[in-house]
């Protein structure tokens, strides 16, 4: 019997919106990357990119729970010494709440090059519009 190897679906991908409206964040994280790496698919293999594209909307709406919003910190380091910067999820929420699901979708994939490029097909936006319409995006519930 012969391995099936997938073939990269080049610009033969789908598109696939999700609406982020009271979805908790770690369970829209992890659906949202086995999306980007294709493990929905039948075809699924772990050294090709066979994802589709995801675009997440109301990202400023998704749930944390318990006292996550005041208790939560992202830290990066700026390379500057002492250059720690912390923020609470409240405020992050408040700044760029597409990068709280950004940094945990990006945590939960794999770290490695095809994780650098699977990301570039996550396209995460604050409000309910998205330039994506022209790409024949359809609606799925992931959570």
């Amino acid at each position: 019997m012969k391995s099936f190897i997938a073939k990269n679906p080049g610009t033969a991908r789908e598109w696939i919106v999700v609406d982020a409206t009271d979805k908790p964040l770690g369970r829209l994280a992890s659906k949202v990357a086995d999306v980007l790496r294709g493990k929905d698919k039948p075809t699924f293999t772990p050294h090709v990119d066979s994802g589709s594209f995801v675009v997440v909307i109301n990202a400023e709406k998704v749930k944390l729970s318990g006292r996550k919003e005041d208790q939560k910190i992202y830290q990066h380091y700026t390379g500057y010494r002492s250059g720690l910067k912390e923020t609470t999820a409240s405020v992050m929420r408040e700044r760029h709440p597409e990068r709280m699901i950004e940094l945990a979708v990006r945590g939960m994939l794999p770290k490695n090059k095809l994780s650098r490029k699977i990301l570039r097909h996550l396209k995460v936006y604050a409000g309910a519009e998205h330039p994506h319409e022209a790409q024949g995006v359809k609606a799925v519930e992931l959570v």
